[in-house]
């Protein structure tokens, strides 16, 4: 879906991509993992169209993105880090405006902002101001409007800067579900765990070069430890039980402790999946 040969985008002396290549696979979700300054958003502004490369080259479908701009732009969806929203209009006219940006018009447009309603779940605030809604609102609300021409590849930038724990979880499961249906996915961030929860398959950038591309589970495997393992029993147990199961087989453990639920989990678990819009 994304062809990206000998990369280099420089601003001024500084040299933000250095020779990247990399392939994105026809539907993966695929991760684009980086600390801050690693040359993942202005890998996404070349891969949009919105930064013509230094050198090397970009294909999006077999396009050029800066030459076929307009071919590329209906073939991709944009959730950038910055949100792309227009802070004085209603929730309902911002996805009338991004989709009429891209040419969906009449009783198609209609529909389409309907979808978008219940896709970020704010039909109930579809005439509120953009600017008295809550972080994770808006962050569902960018989704959506980068989705309403139904585009093939879809291209999240840090999507869920300043969100709470039930719009992350909703993000995370929209993203699962518009993949599943066949769309193309480029998830960037500097969180690992998100990469994780998320991606099959995951580049990993810094100073602008990629430094490893992989299938997650094969990336997780190489150079795995051999004093250090992840059991699961098939029935409950006490830790001196499994102890008393390890000193019979002849291994002897370092430590040993039920595995604990992540905070995340706990706080899911406690507060409910369901989103809170209520503040």
């Amino acid at each position: 879906m994304i062809s990206i040969e000998g990369l280099e985008v420089s601003y001024g002396s500084v040299r933000a991509v250095a020779g990247l290549s990399l392939d994105v696979p026809k539907g993966s979700l695929f991760g684009l993992l980086g600390p801050n300054g690693a040359g993942k958003t202005t890998t996404i502004l070349c891969i949009a169209g919105l930064r013509a490369p230094t050198a090397g080259k970009v294909r999006v479908g077999g396009r050029d993105p800066v030459r076929d701009a307009a071919v590329v732009r209906r073939m991709l969806g944009l959730v950038p880090q910055n949100l792309a929203l227009y802070q004085d209009l209603s929730v309902r006219d911002n996805l009338r405006f991004f989709g009429g940006l891209f040419g969906v018009e009449g009783a198609k447009l209609t529909s389409r902002v309907a979808w978008g309603l219940d896709l970020a779940e704010l039909g109930s605030r579809a005439a509120a101001t953009v600017s008295t809604l809550s972080g994770g609102m808006k962050r569902r609300l960018n989704l959506a409007c980068g989705l309403l021409h139904e585009p093939e590849l879809l291209v999240c930038d840090e999507p869920t800067t300043g969100v709470d724990p039930q719009s992350r979880n909703h993000l995370f499961e929209t993203i699962r579900r518009l993949n599943a249906e066949g769309r193309t996915v480029v998830y960037t961030t500097h969180y690992m765990e998100e990469v994780e929860a998320l991606c099959s398959r995951v580049a990993i950038l810094d100073h602008g070069r990629l430094v490893a591309c992989d299938e997650l589970a094969t990336l997780l495997a190489a150079g795995a430890s051999e004093r250090h393992f992840e059991l699961e029993l098939t029935r409950a147990a006490t830790p001196d039980a499994v102890r008393r199961a390890l000193d019979a087989a002849g291994l002897a453990s370092d430590k040993l402790a039920a595995a604990p639920r992540s905070l995340e989990q706990v706080f899911l678990d406690l507060t409910g999946h369901g989103l809170r819009d209520d503040d």
